[in-house]
């Protein structure tokens, strides 16, 4: 059955007339009234609805009973992420978030080529959030993740809060007696990981230092180096169980 997020809070029993990006993807399937479709709206659960009436542009619905399911990863892991290039960095937001992420934040680092800021890094923010909806859209996700403003990485760290107990902070590293991301998720008690990982080229000397400085822990996901997309999400997958 068709999924589709809708922007506005929804309630059992109303109708309803779609916010456009939702109402212009019932029209491209060409869903007639009578149709059965799926809403959320990022409030947890998901509710079942009956196309009503179908506009030149506007589409109204009836939402009907709202069920609670969720399709959330056992543990919370937030990507903190060097950007990649443009494709990259849409790629890594789409599977992060099939895979569970609960929120992304792009960084702006040494070795990294995407470089934003302004209008330009809140556009890309914007079409990055609109990728990660499509993504809850195709998987089944109810609760869509976070795409965080750009921010430098030394800004990000400066800003963060102190870590309590149920969470835990990793950068990928290379560093000898980095601990393996597996063994990291085995070991407990913790339920919420933030999981740094760098750009093309990795992170600096410096930027490394500066988050072990900040309480990060260096983690490892074994010999191979792997790309930047691949790597945050190869800890996604690790963590998050």
């Amino acid at each position: 059955m068709p999924r589709f997020h809708c922007s506005v809070p929804l309630s059992a029993g109303v109708a309803l007339a779609l916010p456009p990006g939702a109402a212009r993807h019932v029209q491209v399937l060409r869903l007639q009234p009578g149709n059965a479709i799926t809403l959320f709206d990022g409030a947890g659960g998901e509710y079942a609805a009956t196309v009503e009436r179908m506009g030149r542009s506007e589409v109204t619905v009836q939402v009907g009973a709202h069920d609670p399911v969720e399709r959330e990863a056992p543990r919370a892991v937030q990507l903190a992420v060097g950007m990649p290039t443009n494709e990259r960095m849409d790629w890594l937001v789409e599977k992060a978030t099939e895979l569970g992420a609960t929120a992304i934040q792009p960084l702006v680092t040494a070795h990294g080529v995407l470089r934003l800021s302004g209008e330009r890094a809140d556009k890309k923010v914007a079409h990055w959030q609109a990728v990660a909806i499509a993504s809850c859209e195709q998987c089944g996700r109810n609760r869509v993740p976070q795409v965080l403003p750009v921010r430098s990485l030394n800004e990000w760290l400066g800003a963060l809060p102190s870590a309590d107990a149920g969470e835990a902070r990793c950068v990928l590293s290379f560093a000898p007696g980095a601990r393996a991301a597996s063994a990291l998720a085995a070991a407990g008690p913790h339920h919420r990981f933030t999981v740094l990982s760098g750009p093309e080229g990795g992170l600096s000397t410096a930027e490394e230092e500066a988050a072990l400085r900040s309480g990060f822990a260096p983690l490892t996901l074994g010999p191979r180096v792997l790309r930047a997309e691949t790597a945050a999400l190869a800890a996604l997958v690790a963590l998050a169980g």
